[in-house]
């Protein structure tokens, strides 16, 4: 009996399709009770990995090869970037896979104009997931109806010693993205305040890429976490680190004005002098540095709780799936941070 209701629940499951876009996002995503189908293409071009070796996956996300997507059956269809939406769903699903319930999920702020670019989707049947207030709020979302889905991380078994007199920057790619995630900031405190920074294609900067699940433990030795980005969506490698327990220092701009209270959780400003000081400050007292990392972490495990992000999401499938369901206009109502 007990064989036969697992059997049911995971039945009746959302079958959700999606792509392969942000690898940690889409792991954290995937701890919601509902299955994910992403696609495959020899190729292992942009969107079509698979699960990949990076991310512990469970048994609830599904490699589908590409020519195989049109024969299978979903709930809904899940957006992730421009490309999808514009091109890939009309190249390998069906016009009636199209027709189901569908929903965007964005990822980043508005790039060309940050206050007057419109979002590709305009579409009343829709809706636009924003992972951030900023981004729902900097995005022309047109007809869309929105809803803000704060970010969620599975805490890490590492905990902060803090011993390193360094701080420590992760991204990745910074050389290639420049000045918009900060590496002219990077650069000029790198002369003023011992940091390392770890991220694919860090080599010639920093330490090169260290794997998502040794990050934790990696990161945990250093004093404190530096973000130097100027303009972009919340980074998920900030909500771990609080999570850790380390504190963060970063650029008052974006979301991270809203989890970062000044000398409280952390220190965050737009003056990179002011910065300098409180960095060195760090270095100088690691009590201080505890002390605003155990804030920051009470913080975090608060706001970006696995199962409340995991809860927020099948509370989205289920309402997007019902509301195509019974052919009714929908009501969204805004996820409590």
């Amino acid at each position: 009996m007990q064989n036969t209701l697992v059997n049911n629940a995971k039945e009746k499951r959302p079958k959700i399709f999606t792509w392969h876009i942000h690898g940690t996002y889409l792991y954290y995503l995937s701890q919601g009770n509902y299955d994910l189908y992403i696609p495959t293409k020899e190729d292992n071009s942009e969107g079509y990995y698979g699960k990949g070796t990076t991310f512990p996956f469970g048994e609830n996300v599904h490699e589908v090869p590409v020519e195989e997507v049109k024969n299978l059956q979903f709930d809904c269809i899940l957006f992730q970037s421009h490309k999808n939406y514009l091109k890939d769903q009309f190249e390998i699903l069906t016009a009636e896979q199209r027709e189901l319930p569908k929903i965007y999920l964005e990822h980043d702020p508005p790039r060309e104009v940050p206050t007057d670019t419109k979002h590709p989707v305009d579409d009343p049947e829709m809706l636009i997931v924003h992972v951030t207030h900023f981004n729902n709020l900097m995005w022309e979302n047109n007809r869309t109806p929105t809803r803000v889905i704060d970010h969620g991380v599975v805490a890490p078994k590492a905990t902060y010693t803090g011993e390193l007199e360094k701080g420590i920057v992760v991204i990745n790619n910074i050389q290639k993205r420049g000045r918009r995630l900060g590496l002219d900031v990077f650069l000029e405190l790198k002369k003023r305040v011992p940091l390392d920074l770890v991220g694919m294609g860090a080599e010639e900067l920093g330490l090169g890429e260290v794997k998502h699940q040794q990050l934790p433990e990696f990161i945990s030795k250093y004093r404190f976490f530096f973000n130097p980005i100027r303009y972009t969506s919340l980074g998920l490698s900030i909500c771990e680190a609080m999570t850790i327990g380390i504190p963060v220092v970063g650029l008052a701009t974006t979301e991270l004005v809203t989890v970062i209270q000044n000398g409280v959780s952390g220190y965050i400003h737009t003056d990179i002098n002011y910065l300098a000081d409180k960095m060195n400050e760090l270095l100088k007292k690691p009590e201080l540095a505890k002390q605003l990392g155990a804030e920051g972490q009470k913080i975090a495990l608060d706001r970006f709780n696995i199962s409340r992000f995991a809860r927020d999401w099948e509370e989205t499938f289920d309402q997007v799936i019902s509301r195509t369901a019974s052919q009714k206009r929908p009501v969204y109502i805004e996820s409590e941070a």
